[in-house]
């Protein structure tokens, strides 16, 4: 009898160690990770992507989407970062979605790499590097500072066609969005804090034309447009078919600065993309959005914690992933 016992609970062992995967890699993340091996990490990430941001202030907006956009298709891994070039496949980074990611982006997390491999060889993560270099250029554009948790490895693959439906569309509706974060392990509240990255960066006048041209309304606009607002991008975006290239702030009103601006938009007919749009329209992401206008602090503390929840989905630790020598190639 006591045979078939051990088996048992060995099998049950096995289904919780399945079961809770994700969250187990998750916690072995740790601020402290590198304090032995690499105790200069944190320092020299932030050097060089200061640097970076100096010399090219759009930096900062490209990183912080190349991190959600990394860890929204197959976890935290740097997966995103593989180049085309690099590989006989078409990893994520060839994807259409992600054509558009900058150049400026990748070069950051490239130049904080070579860093690293001069101080700690073989030791950290390209995708550590880009959790530090998105909380590193957030506080340099003045907004939170956050512990980072560290020990992520990196992808052995990279598919574009894993990135389908894994990222939401400018063109989503809140709840649609709402259904996808929440695959993620992230809630309405999260996912309008991260929103919030909206209030630095720009957008293709492709990715929200149909909102400011063809309308059977006054003026041929979205009607939940501001007309002042919807008449200069008419005007600003009026040969983007001809030059794909035109782009416009995502935050009119203080496109450098990470504030609670992008928010306070909102309600007045200012946001650029139908999906911010639709965080003020749809009332369940409604209340968020009302308060982070209201209250900065309130948008900086949920910003903070939903960036390091978002910095555990999907990471891999231990023989679950390697450390890449360079960040753009597959070992």
């Amino acid at each position: 009898m006591a045979t078939p016992l051990r088996r048992l609970l060995f099998s049950l062992v096995l289904l919780v160690a399945a079961a809770g995967g994700p969250g187990a890699a998750a916690a072995r993340l740790s601020t402290s990770y590198y304090s032995r091996s690499c105790p200069r990490v944190e320092q020299i990430v932030s050097d060089v992507v200061a640097a970076k941001q100096q010399a090219n202030p759009s930096t900062a907006a490209g990183t912080l989407r190349l991190f959600f956009h990394d860890c929204f298709v197959s976890g935290c891994d740097a997966s995103v970062l593989v180049s085309p070039l690099s590989s006989d496949s078409s990893p994520e980074r060839s994807a259409e979605i992600n054509l558009s990611l900058p150049g400026a982006a990748f070069d950051a997390v490239a130049r904080a790499k070579t860093a690293l491999e001069a101080a700690c060889p073989g030791t950290v993560s390209c995708a550590d590097i880009l959790a530090l270099a998105a909380r590193d250029l957030v506080a340099i554009l003045g907004g939170p500072r956050f512990p980072v948790h560290l020990g992520r490895r990196d992808a052995r693959r990279s598919d574009a066609r894993d990135v389908e439906g894994n990222l939401p569309r400018t063109n989503m509706s809140a709840r649609a969005m709402s259904v996808l974060f929440a695959r993620k392990g992230i809630t309405p509240r999260e996912m309008v804090a991260l929103a919030g990255a909206h209030t630095v960066g720009f957008s293709h006048c492709s990715e929200f034309a149909h909102r400011v041209y063809g309308y059977k309304t006054p003026g041929g606009h979205d009607p939940s447009l501001n007309p002042s607002f919807a008449r200069a991008l008419q005007s600003s975006c009026a040969g983007y078919e001809r030059d794909p290239t035109i782009s416009i702030f995502n935050d009119i009103v203080t496109p450098r600065d990470f504030d609670e601006l992008y928010f306070r938009n909102l309600p007045r007919g200012l946001g650029l993309l139908a999906s911010d749009a639709a965080l003020w329209e749809y009332p369940p992401t409604r209340a968020f959005v009302q308060r982070y206008a209201d209250n900065r602090t309130a948008f900086f503390e949920d910003f903070a914690a939903a960036m390091q929840k978002l910095g555990s989905v999907g990471v891999k630790t231990g023989r679950q992933g390697v450390v890449r020598r360079q960040c753009d190639v597959l070992d």
